[in-house]
């Protein structure tokens, strides 16, 4: 009974089971039918007393019930004590396991709380744990929550829209909150919770509906993520600038793309069509066409000749690649990508 629950309990099924399946061959062995001494066995072991359903009047009826009785309730105690000793341990090991988890989490400050274990609080917890940011997860799944788990992150059990699972969470010691369920009013709810409880807070939010952004800022959200919303601006990046997925592979212009995103500002590679707007300019020209949206930093000839911090009056060629950074894209895509065609308006030429 010291041994592993599970193991005793699995030895003890086998052993009460080995006594009934031979107490029932030897009823059968003394003529009786499966059905009354499967019934008898049942009633020995569980010891219910209901009485002999056929007369017990022969010395081997007598050792065999006697046998059945001694066996099958010695079986009957041990499964029971089995039971209690298994279903004690689970409780056990779920206490104290929330309690480890729990003086875990105390211990920690400066750590980032995940609200919601989905596909985007996966990615997120995997790439702050990657950078060696302290994370707490608040899950109310238990699948995703052993999922958390199993990956070494800190969890919580519970609503996240409650504040004493964010206080448990360690809101107060916290730097930021990422709330990212896929419930717009769970988020704003949230993010109202968290702002009271810690007024320095960093919270970002995710929202699914665009005239929920208002609310989460009013709620105290610092910035608000629209996931479907940055997806279809990637795409559309693809579309318009392909060969900007080039600057994923240059290291330096790379770099320069993080640091000028921080201010607002994106970086592209186009290449300059024949007929567009910008061919035949010259970078004086094609910045001033753009009318300020756009800023050529590097020309990088079709010859394989580079040019960075291209001179004014050095002129755009079809074939040309621009490695060029906008304030903003659509006004930059307009003015970049449309062709040149004559308008008449009266004796007028445009």
């Amino acid at each position: 009974m010291l041994g592993s629950p599970t193991r005793n309990l699995v030895s003890i099924l086998l052993f009460v089971l080995a006594v009934a399946v031979l107490a029932t061959i030897g009823y059968m062995a003394a003529g009786w039918s499966f059905v009354d001494a499967s019934y008898m066995v049942v009633l020995t072991i569980y010891t219910v007393g209901y009485g002999e359903i056929r007369p017990i009047d022969t010395p081997y009826l007598h050792a065999l019930t006697m046998g059945t009785m001694v066996l099958g309730c010695t079986g009957m105690i041990l499964l029971t004590s089995a039971l209690v000793q298994f279903f004690t341990v689970l409780q056990l090991q779920s206490i104290f396991g929330a309690t480890r988890m729990q003086s875990r989490i105390d211990k920690l400050a400066d750590h980032v709380v995940i609200c919601g274990y989905g596909r985007i609080g996966l990615m997120l917890a995997r790439d702050l744990s990657r950078a060696a940011v302290p994370v707490v997860v608040i899950e109310r799944g238990p699948e995703k929550r052993a999922e958390a788990e199993a990956a070494g992150l800190c969890t919580l059990a519970g609503d996240a829209t409650e504040e004493e699972v964010l206080i448990a969470a360690g809101i107060q010691r916290a730097r930021a909150l990422a709330t990212v369920l896929p419930d717009d009013a769970a988020n704003v709810f949230i993010t109202l919770s968290a702002r009271n409880l810690n007024a320095g807070l960093e919270i970002i939010a995710r929202g699914e509906a665009p005239t929920t952004e208002r609310k989460l800022i009013h709620a105290g959200a610092d910035r608000v993520v629209f996931p479907t919303h940055i997806g279809a601006e990637a795409m559309a990046r693809m579309i318009l600038y392909p060969h900007s997925q080039q600057v994923q592979g240059d290291a330096e212009l790379a770099r320069l793309r993080r640091e000028l995103g921080a201010l607002g500002l994106e970086v592209e590679l186009i290449e300059v069509a024949r007929g567009a707007t910008m061919d035949g300019l010259s970078i004086e020209e094609a910045e001033r066409r753009a009318e300020g949206s756009v800023f050529i930093v590097q020309i990088d000839r079709a010859d394989g000749r580079s040019i960075p911090r291209p001179a004014r009056d050095e002129r755009l060629e079809a074939g040309d690649k621009a490695v060029v950074v906008m304030r903003d894209v659509a006004a930059g895509a307009r003015a970049l990508f449309t062709s040149r065609a004559e308008i008449r308006a009266g004796r007028n030429k445009f």
